[in-house]
């Protein structure tokens, strides 16, 4: 296959291209940096083209001979519509790495014209959210009929540059949930709660994580919630945009946010080794009846360049129908225990 890893010199687009070429995938790398492409290629011995995503015929003309694109480059509210339009007329299959709520809903709503484009259309194909929206759906087969969901995260460790910056975009923001089918600000009863992991129990509270987007369009079930146990390095963050509320989304005040998550390393691989995720969901029907579950996973930048790299795969052999999915949509709900290092624990 012809595939291409956008913005590939990127925290997490380094670690997908690095993978890549481990298992023997020679991966296009692109970006709009035409010295760090360089120096990346040389590396990794795979050609690379250097393009913006300011102009369409832009885009097109770099994603000339490319099958499917792989774009790594956040926030993704910035660059995602303009590489899924340059799809859709190329005719490549699109996967991204997104987690943004509103990027999510606006990729999955282009189903019809990408099923005219005979375009597969893939956001959320990393952490966020392919083991959580299979859990999902696992849990939804459990219990047909389920009208509430609830997904918690507990992750360790630090964040990537990009990771941040796209956090930054949403300080100061409500959090949201999905509440009778439509997305809104969290209800004030789910806030915070204690649930069970594989590990053992936690305290978690309430955010806006993707699957308030994917998991209604994976399971129809209307009221989703997700929640986090989360890691120290967020805590400033979110104490920030508590107190600092509506000045926190000031133009100037994200922009010295950014600034300064853009200075952060990233974890280490020596890091990443040692961390492992837990997941954990839980679907309730109208009588009360409840079914729960939970996964453990590798470091969330490692379950992501794994996922990448195997669905990247999975388009080129055009073993995803065109159209707009979610991941277990598209790869089924069983597709999170191909990934390394995956457990699922007490599903049905």
């Amino acid at each position: 296959m012809t595939w291409m890893i956008y913005g590939a010199y990127g925290y997490t687009g380094r670690l997908v291209a690095a993978l890549s070429t481990e298992r023997g995938e020679l991966p296009i790398i692109a970006g709009r940096d035409e010295r760090r492409l360089r120096r990346l290629g040389e590396m990794f011995e795979v050609e690379h083209r250097s393009f913006d995503l300011s102009d369409p015929a832009t885009i097109a003309r770099g994603l000339e001979g490319i099958d499917v694109v792989a774009h790594c480059a956040g926030p993704f509210s910035g660059t995602s519509s303009q590489m899924v339009d340059a799809c859709l007329v190329t005719g490549t299959h699109y996967l991204d790495i997104t987690g943004e709520i509103d990027v999510l809903e606006a990729v999955l709503a282009r189903d019809r014209e990408a099923r005219e484009a005979e375009v597969a259309l893939l956001p959320g194909s990393g952490f966020d959210v392919v083991p959580t929206d299979c859990l999902a759906a696992m849990l939804a087969s459990a219990l047909p009929g389920a009208v509430r969901l609830e997904l918690a995260v507990r992750a360790h460790g630090s964040v990537s540059p990009g990771t941040a910056r796209t956090a930054m975009e949403s300080v100061g923001n409500m959090g949201r949930a999905r509440v009778g089918g439509k997305i809104a600000p969290i209800p004030s009863d789910r806030r915070s709660r204690r649930v069970e992991f594989a590990d053992g129990p936690a305290q978690v509270h309430a955010l806006a994580w993707g699957d308030v987007a994917t998991a209604y369009h994976s399971t129809s079930i209307p009221d989703v919630v997700v929640y986090a146990a989360l890691p120290l390095i967020a805590t400033p963050v979110i104490a920030f945009g508590q107190i600092a509320g509506p000045a926190a989304r000031s133009r100037v005040v994200r922009g010295m946010l950014k600034a300064v998550a853009g200075r952060l390393p990233g974890p280490s691989a020596e890091d990443r080794a040692k961390n492992r995720s837990q997941i954990w969901g839980e679907v309730t029907d109208a009588e009360g009846k409840s079914v729960s579950g939970t996964v453990t996973t590798l470091d969330p930048y490692d379950l992501t360049a794994d996922s990448v790299v195997r669905i990247a795969r999975r388009l080129a052999a055009r073993q995803v129908t065109p159209g707009a999915h979610t991941p277990s949509q598209a790869l089924g709900a069983e597709f999170v225990r191909e990934l390394d290092g995956v457990k699922v624990y007490d599903v049905g």
